[in-house]
């Protein structure tokens, strides 16, 4: 065993022992604890050259006492983290939200999981609860009705409490005032709570808050869920048997998907619930007669709403029975076809502008703009990829929504199913696209990831999970 010295830089290492037994890899390892210098970097000046890794000691000549010099530079200090690992668990609830990159589930407080689902799929509408922030709590207009106000109220406070927390949130305030404002939803028997249809739910609630968010005058105030839900249809209503012939615009929150036999995709389903047989009393025949209504889309809304008319009422057993036939439902969904003429030639230049845009995404050549464009460098397309579920939503760039022109293209944002058989029973959950792009099932206080793929399996055809209310957000453009 021989000791030398060794000199690094201004350090001098005394006494350092080298086995002559084993490799000098060995003693470049016991430097490198010294210094910090990696062996594959030392350079240790002996007699005839450099010291290598595998030399034979007997031949390097090294003696009991000898200097020696080494060269090279020693690797970084990893500092220590000014601060250790946060662990979810240990942040504040409203940062465990952004955290986790979902909101929180509801309990469920009795056969409520229609509530349950229909709040969390409005729940990531922005636009919508921006609204509800902006509302005022202690004042009540004198045209909105004491039970109204309460219902926007609750709505507004569990709303801002489901983005505060990933704690499942008990939604009692809100039931309670749903049930007084609606007293149908306050249905028992046996003292037990019935389960009510989540699509009546999605209705009423939208209705309310329609009233509240409005305005008594709309040149004031325009009503923010007209504008964010509303379709207006332009009908056409003929009788074949008198020639009769009338026209009728009406304003609506949802489209109607019919099933029958003939109905395999949610598209075939729309044309059918666009066109229906109404009798009524003919003035030209003095008696009853039957009327052909047909409807076509003349303006889109901001977030369109689809019922897959699943049940009917069944008169010999004097029930509610469910439709369980598949009806396929796409990811993105153009409407194009069912719009009025008028609408569709104002849909012309954003679609084409849409195209181009797509095109160029793919690395498509596009060919010379026919539609002149003022600002080429600020056009911009948004969609339903966006923030579909964020709160901090701000007045300018909800003015930025109201620029962009719609397309006729939607993206699907939130799916509610329903599970069983029956309209009185069975199970409701909402499948909710959130702002990363992941999907999230609400199974009322169970948040679950799932993949894009599974959502468009929920399309009927057996006993599982069918959709029962899409909601698709449009696809727009600014030019």
């Amino acid at each position: 065993m021989l000791k030398v010295s060794v000199k690094w830089q201004k350090e001098v290492f005394s006494d350092v022992e080298i086995n002559t037994s084993l490799p000098p890899y060995v003693f470049k390892c016991q430097l490198f604890d010294l210094t910090g210098v990696p062996p594959e970097r030392q350079k240790i000046m002996v007699k005839g050259g450099l010291l290598k890794d595998d030399a034979d000691w007997k031949t390097v000549g090294i003696k009991q006492g000898q200097k020696l010099m080494m060269m090279g530079t020693a690797d970084e200090i990893v500092k220590a983290p000014e601060k250790g690992p946060v662990f979810v668990e240990d942040l504040p609830e409203e940062e465990q939200a952004v955290a986790v990159g979902h909101s929180a589930g509801l309990f469920n407080l009795g056969n409520t999981c229609y509530m349950n689902s229909t709040v969390q799929c409005l729940h990531s509408v922005p636009e919508l609860k921006s609204a509800l922030l902006q509302y005022p709590p202690s004042i009540r207009r004198n045209d909105l009705d004491q039970s109204s106000h309460v219902l926007t109220v609750a709505t507004r406070d569990l709303f801002s409490e489901l983005d505060k927390t990933v704690k499942p949130v008990a939604p009692m305030q809100f039931w309670m005032s749903l049930r007084k404002k609606y007293p149908q939803f306050g249905q028992s028997l046996n003292g037990v709570f019935m389960q009510q249809d989540a699509e009546e739910c999605w209705t009423q609630l939208l209705y309310t808050l329609s009233q509240s968010l409005g305005s008594s005058d709309a040149c004031e105030k325009p009503d923010t869920v007209r504008a964010l839900f509303g379709i207006e249809l332009v009908s056409r209503i003929h009788c074949q048997e008198s020639g009769e012939e009338s026209s009728e615009v009406e304003s609506v929150y949802s489209l109607k998907c019919h099933i029958s036999q003939e109905v395999n995709h949610l598209h075939e389903g729309l044309k059918h619930g666009l066109k229906s047989e109404l009798e009524k009393a003919s003035p030209s025949l003095g008696r009853s007669a039957i009327y052909i209504k047909e409807s076509c889309v003349n303006g889109l809304p901001r977030y369109l709403t689809i019922q897959f008319v699943r049940f009917f009422w069944k008169r010999e057993s004097n029930q509610k029975a469910k439709i369980l036939r598949k009806v396929d439902y796409p990811l993105e969904l153009d409407i194009y076809d069912i719009c009025s003429t008028n609408l569709q030639k104002k849909l012309e230049a954003p679609r084409q502008f849409l195209r181009d845009e797509e095109g160029k995404k793919l690395g498509l050549k596009v060919a010379e703009k026919s539609i002149p464009s003022p600002n080429d460098n600020d056009e911009k397309i948004t969609n339903a990829e966006g923030s579909s579920n964020t709160n901090r939503e701000s007045s300018a760039a909800s003015s930025n929504e109201e620029d962009a022109q719609l397309t006729g293209v939607y993206d699907l944002v939130a799916v509610l199913t329903h599970k069983g058989r029956s309209a009185d029973s069975g199970h409701y959950v909402a499948w909710v696209k959130q702002e990363s792009g992941k999907w999230i099932e609400y199974d009322d206080d169970n948040p679950i990831p799932q993949r894009e793929e599974d959502i468009v399996k929920l399309s009927g055809g057996g006993d599982w999970h069918m959709a029962y209310i899409c909601m698709y957000k449009a696809r727009a453009v600014r030019m």
